[in-house]
C-alpha cells in the first residue's frame, strides 16, 4: 500500500525566457527536483509548481536561477513590466539609427568621406543596447550547449560588427576617403575592405520588430482572469436589522444578509430568504431562460436579477464563490496548455548548429589551403553573416499583420501567430448553444389550442389577445416575449403577479390567468397529454374565466446563418458537438435543426471543462466557439478557443480567435484564414532562409562582398512582404 505526499501549488514569476525552448528547458530543471511537478508557460511567463512542504519557494528559486533565468515570488502590489512597451522602444530607436546606416552603405554617391566612422557610431548603440536580449539568450544557451534562432542571430550579428570593426581599425576601409560602389561582382578579396554595419542594424532591427508584435499578443494571456473578475458586483445592500447599507462586496461574510433590486447583480453565491423573482443565470451556467427563484432556492453571485426584489443570505464569498471557481479554472487551463515552439526556433534546431559547422570547416580548409588567416577568417565570418537571415523577423509578423488586417475587416480578431498552428490539427469543434448557435433571445415558437377542433383561429386570436395584454403588465423575460408576439391591444384593469405560479387579470371583463398547469386549472396529467406541444421551449398556459384554453410555447431561437455555418465547419473536416448547459429537449431540438448529431446537454462550467479535457484524451484536437462566462474556462481549455464577439469579455478574453459579430458563419472563416496564414508564415520562412542559403557556398568560397549580401537580405524580405500581401485576396465562404 502506497501513501500519496500531501504537495501544496506554487507559484513563480519567470524572467528572461526568449523562446518556448526557454520554458522547456527551466520546466526540465524543476521536474528533476524530487517530489516536484512543474509546468512553465513562455505566454504567460509563470510557473506553477505542485511541491512537498519540506520544499520552500526560495529553493525552487534558486534552481530556475541556476538554469541562468530569473524568477521571484508574484508580488500584487509590484507593477507588471509591461515588456511590449520596452520593446516598442527599442524598435523605434533602432530603426530611426538603422535607416542612415542602410541607406549610406546602398547609396554610394551619399557616401560622404568618414561615412564608415558614422555608420561605426550609428550601429554600435543597436548592436550593443537593442540587441542586448539575443546576445544574452545565446549566451545563456551556450551554458547548456543548446543552440536556438538567437544563437545564430548573436553570432551573425557578433562577426559581422566584429568584423566591421577590424576592417576599419586594421584594413583600409578605415581610410576616409573609403567608398564601395553598388556591385555584385563575385571577386575573391581578403574581406578588410568589406563593412557589414547595415546587416547588423538591419537585422536586430527586423527582429525585434517581429518580437514587439510577439510580446503584444503575449501580453493578453492574463486579461482572462480579470476580465471574469469584473463581471461580478462590485457593492451589496448589506441588510441588517432591517437597515439597509451599502458596503463593498469584500465586507460580505458567510451568513449576511443582503438586498437585490430589479436590475441588479447578485452581489455573492447565496440562497434566497425573502421574496421572488426571475434570475438570468445565462452568463454562468449558460441556461438560455430565466430561472424563477424563490425562498429557499440557491443563486449564484453575479447574475442578473430580473424583476422582483429578493433578500439572500450569503453561502460563499470571495475565493469559493462560482465565479471565482471559473477564473481560477480558466487561470489554470491557460497556464497547463503547453507552449507551442515557435517555427524558426524548430528550423534552428537543425539550421544553426549546421551553420556553426560550415563556418568552422570553411576556416579550416581555407587555412589548410595556406589562403592566409586574413582570407580564411573573412570566409568564415561571411558564412555565419549571410546564415543570418534578415527576412526572419518580418516572415511571421507582415503575414500575422495582413492576415490579421484582412480577418479585422471580415470581423475576425487573431490574437498571435501561435495560435494559427493549432488551426491546422483540429478536428473537433464544441459548440455552444445559447449566444452562439442560437440568438439567445426568447420568441414565441409554437401555440396549442385545448380540447378544441376544427377551425380555432378565431379562438385562438382571443385567448392571445386577453394572454398577450396580461404578459404585457410583467416584466418576466418570457412574458415580455408573448407581449411583443400577441401586440395586444386589450387593457388590463386588475392585475396579480403570483410569485412561483404566473400572473392574473381583469381584462375587458374577463379573468385571464397565465401560468403553470394547476395555476390556471390544468389537470397535470392533461398538460403533458397534448403530444404536438413542443418540448423543446418553455410552456406557459392560459385559462379564461376558469377555462383552459390555451398553451404558448417560449423558446430561444436559432440564428439564420446557423445550419450554413455547421455545413461549412464539416466541409473543413471538423466534427461538430453541441455543449451547452441548457436542457436536453431544448439542446436536441437546436441540433436537429442546424445538422449536429452529437449533443452534449445540461452541463455545469466545470463540466464543459471535462468534456473538452475527455474529448483531448481520446486523440482529439478541439476547437470550442462560445460567449458566455460559462464557456471561458472551456475556452481556455480547449486547443483553440474562439469567442463570440457579441459576448462577454471574460469569453473573448480566454478565446484565442474572436469573432466580433454573432455570426457563426465566421468560426469556419476564421478556421480558414487562420490556416491561410499559417500557410503564408512557413511559406516566408522557407524562403528567409532559401536566398541566404543559397548564397552560403559563395562566402564559403570567399565571393561574398556587402552587395550581395544586402542583395540577399533584400531579395527574401521584399520576397517576404509581397508573399504576405496575397493574404489580402482572402474572401469569406
Amino acid at each position: 500500500m502506497t501513501t500519496q505526499t500531501r504537495r501544496e501549488s506554487i507559484e513563480l514569476d519567470i524572467q528572461g525566457m526568449t523562446c518556448a525552448s526557454c520554458a522547456a528547458r527551466i520546466e526540465k530543471k524543476l521536474n528533476k527536483v524530487e517530489g516536484v511537478t512543474a509546468s512553465v508557460n513562455y505566454a504567460t511567463e509563470k510557473a506553477r509548481v505542485l511541491a512537498p512542504p519540506m520544499i520552500r519557494i526560495e529553493d525552487l528559486i534558486a534552481v530556475v536561477q541556476n538554469t541562468g533565468y530569473g524568477a521571484s515570488a508574484p508580488d500584487p502590489a509590484k507593477p507588471e513590466v509591461d515588456r511590449a512597451a520596452l520593446l516598442q522602444r527599442k524598435v523605434i530607436v533602432s530603426a530611426i539609427l538603422a535607416v542612415p546606416v542602410v541607406v549610406l552603405a546602398t547609396v554610394s554617391a551619399w557616401q560622404f568621406p568618414g561615412w564608415q566612422w558614422v555608420s561605426l557610431a550609428l550601429t554600435t548603440p543597436v548592436y550593443a543596447w537593442a540587441g542586448w536580449g539575443f546576445h544574452k539568450s545565446a549566451l545563456v544557451n551556450a551554458r547548456h550547449r543548446a543552440t536556438t534562432m538567437d544563437t545564430l542571430i548573436s553570432l551573425g550579428t557578433t562577426a559581422a560588427f566584429a568584423w566591421s570593426l577590424y576592417a576599419l581599425f586594421f584594413g583600409h576601409a578605415g581610410d576616409i576617403g573609403y567608398t564601395h560602389a553598388f556591385e555584385l561582382m563575385l571577386e575573391r578579396g581578403s574581406g578588410e575592405g568589406n563593412v557589414y554595419f547595415e546587416a547588423v542594424v538591419g537585422i536586430i532591427t527586423f527582429l525585434l520588430l517581429g518580437r514587439w508584435f510577439e510580446a503584444r499578443s503575449k501580453q493578453r494571456a492574463g486579461e482572462a482572469v480579470r476580465a471574469l473578475l469584473h463581471l461580478g458586483a462590485s457593492d451589496a445592500t448589506l441588510l441588517r436589522n432591517g437597515v439597509e447599507t451599502t458596503v463593498p462586496i469584500d465586507f460580505l461574510n458567510v451568513g449576511d444578509s443582503f438586498v437585490v433590486r430589479p436590475g441588479e447583480k447578485i452581489a455573492t453565491d447565496g440562497e434566497v430568504i425573502q421574496g421572488s423573482s426571475a434570475v438570468d443565470n445565462s452568463m454562468i451556467t449558460g441556461e438560455s431562460l430565466p430561472v424563477d427563484v424563490t425562498v429557499g432556492d440557491p443563486v449564484i453571485g453575479a447574475t442578473l436579477n430580473a424583476n422582483g426584489r429578493l433578500v439572500v443570505r450569503a453561502t460563499r464569498v470571495g475565493a469559493d464563490t462560482q465565479l471565482a471557481t471559473i477564473a481560477r479554472m480558466v487561470e489554470e487551463a491557460q497556464t497547463g496548455k503547453a507552449a507551442v515552439q515557435r517555427l524558426a526556433d524548430r528550423i534552428s534546431d537543425v539550421f544553426v548548429p549546421i551553420v556553426i559547422g560550415l563556418a568552422g570547416i570553411t576556416l579550416v580548409t581555407w587555412l589548410l589551403l595556406g589562403a592566409g588567416v586574413a582570407f580564411a577568417a573573412a570566409a568564415a565570418v561571411a558564412v555565419l553573416i549571410i546564415a543570418c537571415p534578415c527576412a526572419l523577423g518580418l516572415a511571421t509578423p507582415t503575414a500575422l499583420l495582413v492576415g490579421t488586417g484582412r480577418g479585422a475587416q471580415l470581423g475576425i480578431v487573431i490574437k498571435g501567430p501561435e495560435i494559427l498552428e493549432r488551426t491546422q490539427a483540429v478536428d473537433t469543434i464544441v459548440l455552444d448553444k445559447t449566444g452562439t448557435v442560437t440568438t439567445g433571445t426568447m420568441a414565441v415558437s409554437q401555440l396549442t389550442d385545448l380540447g378544441a377542433t376544427g377551425d380555432t383561429s378565431s379562438a385562438r386570436a382571443t385567448w392571445l389577445r386577453l394572454a398577450g395584454a396580461a404578459e404585457g403588465a410583467s416584466e418576466h423575460p418570457i412574458a415580455r416575449a408573448i407581449a411583443t408576439y400577441a401586440a395586444s391591444d386589450a387593457v388590463v384593469t386588475e392585475f396579480e403577479n403570483v410569485p412561483g405560479q404566473g400572473i392574473k387579470a381583469l381584462i375587458e371583463g374577463r379573468q385571464v390567468r397565465v401560468g403553470k398547469a394547476g395555476f390556471v386549472g390544468l389537470d397535470p396529467a392533461r398538460a403533458i397529454l397534448p403530444a404536438k406541444v413542443d418540448q423543446a421551449g418553455t410552456t406557459v398556459w392560459v385559462a379564461v374565466d376558469d377555462e383552459p384554453v390555451g398553451a404558448i410555447t417560449v423558446a430561444d431561437t436559432v440564428k439564420e446563418s446557423s445550419p450554413r455555418a455547421i455545413a461549412q465547419l464539416k466541409a473543413l473536416g471538423l466534427t461538430p458537438i453541441l455543449l451547452t448547459g441548457d436542457n436536453s429537449a431544448a439542446a436536441a431540438s437546436v441540433a436537429a435543426q442546424v445538422g449536429i448529431e452529437r449533443v452534449i446537454a445540461e452541463v455545469l462550467p466545470e463540466d464543459k471543462v471535462a468534456t473538452v479535457k475527455a474529448l483531448q484524451a481520446e486523440g482529439r484536437t478541439v476547437a470550442m466557439v462560445g460567449d458566455g462566462v460559462n464557456d471561458s474556462a472551456a475556452l481556455a481549455q480547449a486547443d483553440l478557443g474562439l469567442a463570440m464577439g457579441t459576448g462577454t469579455d471574460a469569453a473573448i478574453q480566454a478565446s484565442d480567435l474572436t469573432l466580433m459579430r454573432g455570426d457563426l458563419t465566421l468560426a469556419g472563416d476564421a478556421i480558414r484564414l487562420s490556416r491561410a496564414t499559417l500557410g503564408t508564415i512557413k511559406g516566408n520562412l522557407f524562403w528567409a532562409f532559401a536566398y541566404n542559403v543559397a548564397a552560403i557556398p559563395l562566402a564559403a568560397l570567399g565571393y561574398l562582398n556587402p552587395m550581395i549580401a544586402g542583395a540577399a537580405m533584400a531579395f527574401s524580405s521584399v520576397f517576404v512582404v509581397l508573399n504576405s500581401l496575397r493574404l489580402r485576396a482572402f474572401r469569406a465562404g
